[in-house]
């Protein structure tokens, strides 16, 4: 599967933000998958905030969550930072024309 450019447009500004790199950082840290609770000693900012970064990186496919009781975990899809990191490639090989 090949992302849109409009996916492509998606995660580039998913990943435009400090904090959400970080939250990213986290989770590569933790093996790819890291708990919400120790995501506010990462990025120290209020619960709702770090829910709003949460929020954008699910948007844009680069996180999946799953709830474990009253606990959120989060997974990094490496099968879409994958596919972004050959698009950015690409970019530098061939025509635009041929992104959608």
């Amino acid at each position: 599967m090949t992302l849109t450019l409009k996916q492509i447009e998606k995660i580039s500004k998913a990943l435009g933000d400090s904090n959400r790199l970080k939250i990213l950082h986290y989770i590569a840290g933790k093996g790819g998958c890291g708990e919400c609770s120790g995501l506010h000693d990462v990025i120290g900012l209020a619960q709702p905030s770090i829910s709003h970064h949460v929020k954008i990186l699910v948007e844009a496919g680069l996180i999946d969550g799953e709830k474990e009781g009253r606990n959120y975990s989060y997974t990094l899809n490496n099968s879409v930072m994958n596919q972004y990191l050959t698009a950015l490639r690409q970019l530098e090989t061939t025509d635009s024309a041929v992104l959608q």
